[in-house]
């Protein structure tokens, strides 16, 4: 598996608009450091498979038959508004998996075009895309939202964006798996209390202390959490995302 961030932002994305804080206007300055909303493309044997559609120009990124299959942590707009352009395509449909939710986001399942939404996905119902097996998982946010386990014979890695902690269930189902690899959401920097809707630092501390992943990498990052690094480090095995990066 390769797995490539496409985007490693929040909703606000990094320069934040209007914003002068050390971090954006380094943004500015350095195209590097710019962060898009939070993304990723895993490739496998199988084919190529999108983590979120919150990438505004997914139509013109890819090629049609290029992607296998889309994979959708929620609904909130900034995981699926690249979804909304690339649905009135031609040729042929992309399978689309995610979590229940009779809401969705606007009237995109109601006129999907070319995207082919699947029955939604059960917690810890494992399913195979070809020879790779994906257990989604529950997450907590403000709407329904799964996380993906995603196992080859070589890797164990773990997909969990947008959450606050993790449920007792998710971590009690990670923990059973050795040699695993997080990829998760870090939005904030440390903060008194934790936040409403996703993890600040302190809360991936306690979930890299309890799952001991073999490597962690943080995506989801806000202006504020890109401005507390330009000052801090981060313990051995906790790694930052950037736009671009593969592992």
């Amino acid at each position: 598996m390769k797995l490539t961030f496409l985007g490693t932002g929040d909703v606000r994305q990094v320069p934040v608009f209007g914003c002068n804080c050390r971090a954006c206007n380094t943004a500015r300055q350095n195209p590097a450091l710019r962060r898009r909303p939070c993304s990723a493309l895993l490739t496998t044997p199988y084919g190529k498979l999108l983590l979120d559609g919150g990438i505004i120009d997914l139509a013109e990124r890819f090629q049609p038959g290029e992607l296998s299959a889309i994979l959708l942590t929620h609904y909130h707009v900034d995981h699926v508004q690249g979804l909304f352009h690339l649905r009135w395509g031609i040729g042929e449909k992309i399978p689309v998996y995610g979590p229940e939710d009779t809401q969705g986001c606007a009237d995109l399942t109601k006129h999907p075009g070319i995207l082919d939404f699947q029955a939604p996905l059960k917690p810890f119902k494992p399913f195979y895309l070809g020879e790779l097996k994906i257990t989604p998982v529950p997450l907590i946010h403000s709407k329904p939202t799964l996380g993906y386990l995603f196992e080859s014979e070589q890797r164990q890695l773990a997909y969990l964006t947008d959450t606050v902690g993790l449920p007792e269930a998710t971590t009690t189902f990670l923990q059973r798996h050795t040699e695993l690899e997080i990829i998760i959401d870090c939005s904030e920097p440390p903060q008194p209390n934790p936040p409403r809707n996703h993890n600040d630092l302190n809360s991936v501390l306690h979930i890299h202390q309890t799952l001991q992943p073999k490597a962690l990498w943080l995506t989801h990052l806000n202006h504020k959490m890109d401005e507390w690094l330009l000052d801090n480090d981060l313990p051995e095995g906790i790694y930052v995302a950037r736009d671009g990066l593969e592992i």
